[in-house]
């Protein structure tokens, strides 16, 4: 617990349970009215009201008519001015926006002190193990005749064209508009344009709808037509982002606008539409892609050795339960690495559902592994320039088959570069414990066997 008086406030910190601590504020009754004061000379000054002239209202009138929206906005300038203080003077090392419960309730009031209590995550305190000499193994991969024909068959799909349908069969869409309600009838989310996919036979019936899967998808979907509402129900993920969701009775109401059925496009339109005339060309094109794709296979594959290396041998005491704030930043980490590895949007979305059905130890180990990184980076005084965020857009971009100005601009509306900042901070330091490890190759089925042998045995060592 820590006390202290940081200019005229009364600040004492507490512990709030593993990797959050509670700050409790009290700002003086002098402040408060000065504050107040302040704000309401500002807004006299400004102040335009009918029949009278800018700044010529008077301040009771004033008073009564905005007196409440100035005292609220000048309560949240307080409180942030007297937070960012007591983060400095502490030396807190806090993780996201602050949490109150206390903060909208609390009101400014002439001649009384303000008191509020904000809650914040902070990085743990925990010592890393030795970071020389670790042992890592870096699969042999090759280009083959079966990955470039692979590839073929997705261009021709992403150049293909849409059938409209009168039924919908296994690998067809539907779009409509989509509603997801608790048993309680809470609404989660409406949304019209909403897109499902009628399961294709490797899913075995199983389905997504609104990022959740659900198991006997295709027995509730049955075989609706255009116009129809299909009523599916699913129990809600415990690793979901909106708290309300987990574990919840779920109800989702699809009514269908239209089905589609995607006609993969002919071997000449694809080589039309990337401007190349011979089939030898295309094939050529996509080896270059894939060899580039190799490296970033191999360089993930070593990473994620790494990761687990320092997971295993790290200690800390962390929340049993994620925040909605800690979820989504775990969602947007994973996100960003499945685009920087060249995963295709869809199938980065269904990652992202199998992530909310996975375990919470699976959740808390990506929090774990973010405060890590975070302390490795520091350690080794890991610097990013803007240079090397945009890089890395471009490069996403690239993958995607999208304009990096465009991919950068969705990146900032969506609060998204600094998950991009992380990321390539996170691989520098990686790639800079990598270049201080024992490096051995392996070709890339044996590597496979082996790891894929290591994951069983420990699944199995988990539930004994």
């Amino acid at each position: 617990m820590a006390s202290a008086t940081a200019s005229q406030n009364t600040v004492k910190i507490t512990d709030a349970g593993p990797s959050k601590k509670k700050i409790s504020i009290e700002i003086p009754a002098s402040s408060v009215d000065e504050k107040i004061k302040e704000s309401m000379d500002a807004l006299v000054t400004e102040a335009e009201l009918p029949g009278f002239r800018r700044g010529k209202a008077p301040r009771g009138l004033i008073e009564k008519r905005f007196g409440k929206s100035v005292r609220n906005e000048a309560k949240n300038q307080l409180v942030a001015a007297a937070y960012t203080e007591i983060i400095e003077q502490h030396k807190l090392k806090v993780v996201g926006d602050p949490s109150s419960e206390s903060l909208a309730k609390a009101e400014l009031v002439s001649g009384k002190p303000l008191n509020v209590e904000l809650e914040v995550e902070v990085i743990p305190e925990f010592d890393l193990p030795k970071l020389e000499g670790i042992e890592i193994v870096k699969p042999v991969l090759e280009v083959s005749e079966e990955n470039v024909e692979k590839e073929i068959t997705n261009l021709k799909v992403n150049e293909g064209e849409l059938e409209t349908r009168e039924t919908l069969d296994a690998g067809d869409y539907a779009t409509g508009h989509a509603v997801m309600k608790d048993d309680k009838g809470t609404e989660y989310y409406n949304i019209n344009g909403a897109v499902i996919q009628a399961p294709t036979a490797d899913k075995n019936g199983r389905g997504m709808i609104l990022g959740i899967w659900v198991d006997d998808f295709s027995k509730q979907l049955g075989k609706p037509k255009v116009g129809d509402t299909v009523t599916i129900k699913a129990k809600g993920p415990d690793g979901h982002e909106v708290e309300g969701i987990r574990n919840a009775d779920l109800t989702v109401t699809f009514k269908i606008d239209r089905m589609d059925r995607i006609i993969p496009a002919s071997l000449d339109k694809v080589l039309e539409s990337l401007g190349m005339q011979f089939e030898d060309q295309l094939k050529e094109a996509i080896r270059t892609k894939l060899r580039q794709n190799i490296l970033v296979q191999q360089q993930t594959a070593m990473r994620q050795q790494l990761a687990k290396y320092l997971l295993e041998g790290t200690k800390m005491e962390l929340p049993e339960r994620l925040t909605a704030q800690q979820a989504v930043r775990n969602f947007e980490r994973r996100r960003m690495e499945l685009m920087y590895r060249g995963v295709k949007p869809a199938e980065i979305e269904e990652h992202i559902a199998e992530l909310r059905n996975a375990s919470a130890s699976v959740a808390v180990r990506d929090l774990k592994l973010m405060f890590v990184m975070a302390k490795v980076a520091e350690d080794m005084n890991v610097r990013v320039d803007e240079a090397e965020v945009n890089n890395r857009i471009v490069q996403m971009a690239y993958e995607r088959g999208a304009r990096p100005d465009k991919l950068r601009q969705e990146l900032i509306q969506s609060n998204q570069v600094g998950v991009v900042y992380q990321q390539v901070r996170d691989h520098k330091a990686m790639d800079m414990l990598i270049a201080k490890a024992k490096v051995s190759e392996m070709p890339a089925e044996e590597f496979n066997k082996k790891f894929s042998e290591l994951e069983k045995a420990e699944k199995a060592s988990k539930k004994k």
